[in-house]
């Protein structure tokens, strides 16, 4: 569930690279032709070599960069998110994530043969889902939900103009089923009367949607809708930095957690994998 990392060229990681500057004193007469040349070549194979492992150091560097943790708290702790994270990526299976501990419960994405008609009831109930929390934190029955509103990870408008345009090419759209339905009363439940346990839903709504669910979307789309990018797949600005942002909010309003409230979170991660597990399986099945 993390970010696509930024990349950095080769081109642009050997433009950092300084030639090296190579100086000689008169040449011994009795030095061959031949030996003078190997001499050259040498150092030219040594130079390469050297421009080779520092690019290779160098795109490493800005990929561990990119994905590393977030920084410790001042105390040292690692951020709850971190922690959120590392629960979630256990869920996945080993082909997903190299964390993954999980068995496949369903065909690769690869093998998916979707349709439009199921394609329209997961975008259908994952806009029931996203208008769900973002009225929710608008709502703010608990104070510190107002923090998480206009975070600019909202997805109800952008799955609003998605059907529209489902329409217009002659489709009928589908109301709410009840994956979509069900998950969308847990959340109000789970938001009035277990913050720790909303958060958890909140965190892998949004951040998963940004990793394997952009996956998953450009997979269907080159499969029904000649690679349409829909709406849903789209946000203004740096997405990257809108996570980074949400993260800190999680993180802080974690802090004031005691250490029983962060497992509770963690422990409904596998929960709000299998609700929204329920709205994919529109698509593949």
């Amino acid at each position: 569930m993390a970010p696509a990392p930024a990349s950095l060229s080769a081109p642009n990681a050997l433009s950092l690279l300084a030639p090296a500057r190579v100086t000689s004193g008169r040449w011994n007469r009795s030095l061959s032709v031949s030996a003078a040349a190997r001499s050259v070549t040498r150092v030219v194979s040594v130079a390469s070599a050297a421009a080779v492992t520092a690019q290779r150091r160098l795109v490493a560097a800005a990929a561990a960069t990119e994905m590393a943790p977030t920084a410790s708290g001042e105390d040292g702790s690692k951020p709850f998110v971190e922690e959120m994270r590392a629960v979630a990526m256990k869920l996945h299976t080993k082909d997903q994530a190299r964390e993954g501990e999980k068995e496949p419960q369903a065909p690769p994405v690869a093998k998916w043969e979707p349709s439009v008609e199921g394609y329209l009831r997961f975008l259908v109930d994952s806009k029931l889902v996203f208008q769900t929390l973002e009225a929710i934190v608008e709502r703010s029955a608990v104070p510190w939900y107002a923090e998480f509103r206009n975070t600019g990870l909202e997805r109800s408008e952008a799955l609003k103009k998605d059907l529209e345009w489902f329409r217009q090419q002659g489709h009928t759209i589908p109301e709410p089923s009840p994956p979509g339905t069900t998950y969308a009363t847990l959340l109000e439940e789970l938001s009035e009367k277990d913050p720790q346990a909303f958060i958890c839903h909140f965190y892998n709504v949004y951040f998963a949607h940004t990793a394997g669910g952009r996956m998953i979307g450009k997979k269907v789309s080159e499969k029904i809708l000649d690679k349409k990018e829909l709406e849903f797949y789209k946000w203004e600005g740096n997405l990257s930095q809108l996570l980074q942002n949400v993260r800190n909010k999680l993180n802080q309003a974690a802090s004031s957690w005691s250490r029983e409230e962060k497992d509770h979170c963690l422990e409904e991660t596998e929960k709000s994998f299998a609700y929204s597990g329920g709205l994919l399986r529109h698509i593949f099945t």
